[in-house]
């Protein structure tokens, strides 16, 4: 935002808010749950233009022809769907770092170039990870024109740092999205890293096909930037009334004594983020309906960084004699999510000889899920207990456990933190928990690539076309009788 430029008008396409609650409370003091959703929605053609540093381990344990030969190719898919308005650097580094190129605007002319020099690397040499990530930073802290620009840096590595310290390094307000690649890599630091960073994520790359696939779809997030500066701030409307906790993962918050702010950043189209608000209702002697939550947010939207504001959401209870209906599903549903969430932070911290007790928490969660009272199971659920059975599958041997149990709790830990879809390995077309239709997409994409990489991809531009095209023939099929009919619900109250 320019100085002393207001926020304008807001414009609930961008990101409409949900907020689902009972609409009744009994008369004593009692808990109520409220779940605030914010989707990111909107056309991909307005998105930000993107300045992106892949930041590549070519130390002597790539030095392998399939290991060396997927990161090529897992390169090839990524510079061939970046478009005019995107910016792309390579760095590398094994015992010390280089930086292949700087930013450089993508042309027909520099994708091949670009390609020509991805595929001329050689791996040799030790791990310094930090040099690395320090150089992808400097790349984007560097940059003279990044103004309504989305920085970003994906770091591959298939080992462990043996020179310098990579979590020591300052990654700004940059989100670092890091890739584990092979079961030798050590997952603590690279898991670090995207937790320091802005909306980072942390993915698991078992088998060298994975690295392209887990590439594509983090890129298929990054192109669908459309909104940036997302802060939503929840009041409590007067002292009787008590926020007691707001569960909104693994972002920056500011409180003070009535409200709270959480600072999300970036959103891509079609993720969403969902805040789960306890809050304490007192006791009141007679029947009566009474504001206990405001909700607002602001925003920057598209291409031109668009200041935005939203109005003023009220959150409105009626106090009865009545005795209340079962929680609604949706926030059920979250409750069990976070829940999950925390029983897999607690496995993970027990001792490594004890994996016993590990195997106990995660069946434990497992059985919990099981008895989930919700109406219609869905598909959450189901993906939830099968990610906690690869889990416990892990626990067999110490060996597994250290090599695929760890990398796979941290990758669903990061990636239910940031509510941010997140590769685990041969996971990747069952688990999809946050995926967005773009990162779909480019799954399917790639694995047509694949098969012959030197028939180019879609372009974005060819991507936003059928999308348009693919939404049309979504509201012929809602309804058959109106040419196109959208409906913008952007403040549920239930």
């Amino acid at each position: 935002m320019l100085s002393g430029e207001k926020p304008k008008a807001y414009k609930p396409e961008k990101t409409p808010l949900k907020v689902i609650h009972k609409s009744e409370a009994p008369l004593e003091e009692t808990e109520l749950k409220v779940l605030l959703e914010l989707t990111g929605s909107g056309d991909n053609e307005d998105r930000s233009p993107l300045d992106l540093v892949a930041v590549l381990d070519v130390s002597g344990s790539m030095n392998d022809a399939e290991k060396i030969g997927k990161l090529k190719i897992a390169m090839q898919f990524l510079v061939r769907k970046l478009s005019p308005v995107d910016r792309l650097s390579v760095v590398t580094f094994s015992h010390d770092s280089t930086r292949l190129f700087p930013l450089r605007q993508i042309t027909e002319k520099s994708q091949e170039d670009i390609i020509k020099q991805v595929n001329a690397l050689d791996a040799v040499g030790g791990t310094n990870i930090a040099a690395g990530l320090e150089m992808g930073v400097e790349v984007l802290n560097d940059r003279r024109f990044k103004d309504s620009r989305v920085g970003a840096i994906m770091l591959m590595s298939d080992g462990d740092q043996n020179i310098g310290d990579a979590c020591q390094v300052q990654v700004g307000n940059f989100a670092v999205h890091t890739f584990g690649f092979g079961q030798d890599m050590k997952p603590d630091v690279l898991n670090d890293i995207a937790n320091k960073s802005k909306g980072g994520t942390f993915s698991v790359v078992g088998e060298s096909n994975d690295l392209s696939k887990a590439f594509a779809q983090c890129l298929g997030g990054l192109l669908t930037v459309l909104v940036q500066d997302l802060n939503l701030t929840i009041t409590q409307v007067d002292n009787q009334s008590k926020i007691n906790n707001v569960s909104a993962g693994k972002y920056p918050k500011t409180e003070t004594n009535r409200s709270v702010t959480i600072l999300f950043g970036e959103l891509y189209n079609n993720e969403v983020r969902r805040v789960l608000v306890d809050l304490r209702l007192p006791k009141v002697g007679r029947r009566k309906s009474k504001q206990v939550l405001q909700v607002t947010y602001t925003y920057s939207a598209g291409k031109e960084k668009r200041p935005m504001k939203a109005p003023l959401t009220t959150v409105i209870v009626t106090r009865t004699g009545k005795v209340m209906d079962k929680e609604i599903p949706k926030v059920i549903l979250e409750e069990n999510r976070l829940k999950t969430l925390n029983s897999v932070k607690e496995a993970r911290l027990v001792a490594d000889n004890e994996l016993k007790k590990v195997e106990n928490k995660v069946v434990e969660a497992i059985y919990s899920l099981k008895f989930v009272n919700v109406d219609d199971p869905s598909q959450l659920i189901k993906t939830l207990i099968y990610e906690l059975q690869h889990i416990s599958d892990y626990t067999r041997t110490e060996n597994d456990y250290k090599k695929k149990g760890i990398p796979y709790a941290m990758s669903l830990e990061t990636s239910h933190e940031r509510q941010r879809y997140a590769t685990r390995g041969d996971d990747m077309e069952k688990v999809r928990t946050f995926a967005t239709p773009r990162m779909d997409t480019y799954l399917e994409q790639f694995n047509k690539f694949e098969k012959d990489p030197t028939k180019p991809p879609p372009s974005v531009e060819d991507d936003v076309k059928q999308e348009h095209i693919d939404d049309v023939e979504r509201e012929r099929v809602d309804d058959p009788h109106t040419p196109c009919c959208t409906m913008i619900v952007w403040c549920i109250i239930m």
